[in-house]
């Protein structure tokens, strides 16, 4: 086949042209060259996606079978995407993100939920993750505006891996490296899903291939993992003496632990690790175990390849806050 890549450079789009390439397809990536590194064997573009010049000059060299577009973020950025390339390919992949649904991250979640309404203007009181949210559905609206039955939505849960740019799995591997005592939260037991980025690259691939039309959440099975099961499988890699000390969710609420970004991947809500991908399985999904993922990532980080970027810059709480929160957790379990 012949792939155009909206991206292809940086963590999930790098990941789609590597495992493009070894599939024997015709690889095209469509980028700035500014946040990454070019796979070797692609023909790069170069161009910026906010210029209807650059997009015009990109589709005149069509056409492609598929377009995968792993870098869209705004309604408007997708939308001037979709009409310059409709006559330039035959399939537009959407990466889209399960932030659609109206019920996420409170209500556990099927295929089949509903999506937020997309809006031009953010309704008053929108939350950073609900912007997220509602500027991807009119990222998906303006695929299938365009494409119709030719169009395919991805929705994946988090995505971790080598690459990884948030920093969510490689904060982790950095904090238990250092041993000591580690604050652990909620508790062991507690069910997670994230997948592989390679998983969903594979998934993304399969569906131009297979030529699969809809919508598909992509997540590992519900009980893939746990979180004592994922701390774990970042100490024996590290080989770090860390000493989990788990503490309860309503403690780390009272003390204003900022859920997802101060301790990574944390939050409770029902729905956060309920997402049901039974369609994306049934079409041929394969999710790794989490302990592969946490292994590879760890050597992927001992090259020293990791850049800091804004999202994880704002992750993580710093070593003097944990040792603060852990002394008022020791005190108040000394006090009965």
């Amino acid at each position: 086949m012949r792939l155009l890549i909206l991206g292809g450079t940086k963590f999930l789009g790098r990941s789609v042209a590597e495992q493009a390439l070894q599939r024997g397809h015709d690889v095209t990536t469509f980028n700035r060259g500014a946040s990454g590194n070019d796979v070797p064997g692609v023909a790069a573009i170069r161009g910026d996606r906010t210029s209807d010049q650059d997009l015009a000059a990109l589709a005149a060299q069509g056409d492609w079978d598929a377009v995968i577009d792993t870098s869209g973020m705004t309604t408007a950025l997708v939308e001037a995407s979709t009409l310059a390339l409709a006559d330039a390919i035959d399939r537009y992949i959407f990466i889209s993100t399960v932030n659609v649904y109206k019920g996420w991250p409170t209500d556990p979640l099927h295929d089949d939920s509903p999506v937020r309404e997309y809006t031009p203007e953010a309704p008053e009181g929108e939350s950073g993750a609900d912007e997220y949210g509602r500027l991807k559905a009119g990222c998906e609206k303006a695929v299938t505006d365009v494409f119709g039955d030719r169009a395919t939505l991805l929705r994946p849960g988090v995505i971790v891996g080598p690459h990884e740019y948030v920093g969510r799995l490689p904060w982790w591997l950095s904090r238990i490296q250092a041993g000591g005592r580690v604050l652990a939260p909620g508790t062991a037991a507690w069910k997670i899903q994230p997948i592989d980025v390679r998983d969903v690259a594979s998934f993304a691939l399969d569906a131009a291939e297979q030529h699969l039309t809809g919508a598909y959440n992509l997540t590992a099975p519900i009980g893939h993992s746990t979180f004592g099961e994922f701390l774990a499988a970042c100490r024996e890699v590290t080989g770090g003496a860390a000493d989990f000390v788990w503490v309860d969710d309503a403690f780390l609420r009272e003390h204003d632990v900022p859920e997802w970004t101060g301790l990574p991947l944390w939050r409770d809500y029902k729905g956060t690790w309920h997402v049901d991908a039974e369609r994306a399985r049934k079409a041929g999904l394969v999710c790794r175990p989490l302990a592969e993922t946490v292994a590879d990532t760890y050597a992927w980080l001992r090259g020293g390849a990791l850049v800091a970027s804004e999202r994880s810059a704002e992750l993580g709480i710093t070593r003097e806050r944990e040792a603060q929160l852990l002394a008022a957790w020791d005190a108040r379990q000394s006090a009965g």
